[in-house]
């Protein structure tokens, strides 16, 4: 396998997971309104259990094609949704019994992410009036 094959099958799969998140969400939006983030909730979960099962399979499988798991994994679920990282992340954290560094991790994504976006957007009406 070559890194052009690598990178190429990476930008397939961001290009596809991008796109899919986009129209999901636009087609949730006409659906069920604004009201409540339907298609993020939907995407997270779904892409939660998508990384779950195709990790899974990728690691049974004899021979299970590097790029397809990039192209899947790294360039698909990583545009469509970086929760199933965080989700994948966290059971990896939990499986290895780092019960402190779970819980921080788990815990501290949602709360310190939170405290960023209102940080970032303080930061913007500093320079936008």
């Amino acid at each position: 396998m070559s890194d052009i094959t690598n990178v190429f099958a990476i930008a397939t799969g961001a290009v596809s997971g991008a796109l899919s998140r986009f129209y999901i969400t636009e087609w949730s939006k006409a659906k069920f309104g604004t009201k409540f983030p339907y298609a993020t909730f939907g995407i997270n979960l779904t892409g939660c259990l998508a990384a779950g099962f195709f990790f899974t399979i990728s690691k049974g499988i004899t021979g299970y094609p590097t790029e397809l798991d990039l192209l899947i994994r790294t360039g698909f679920l990583s545009s469509y949704t970086t929760f199933s990282t965080y989700g994948f992340d966290t059971l990896t954290m939990w499986r290895s019994k780092q019960v402190g560094a779970t819980a921080f991790y788990w815990a501290g994504s949602a709360v310190l992410g939170l405290l960023a976006v209102v940080l970032g957007v303080a930061i913007a009406k500093l320079f936008v009036a």
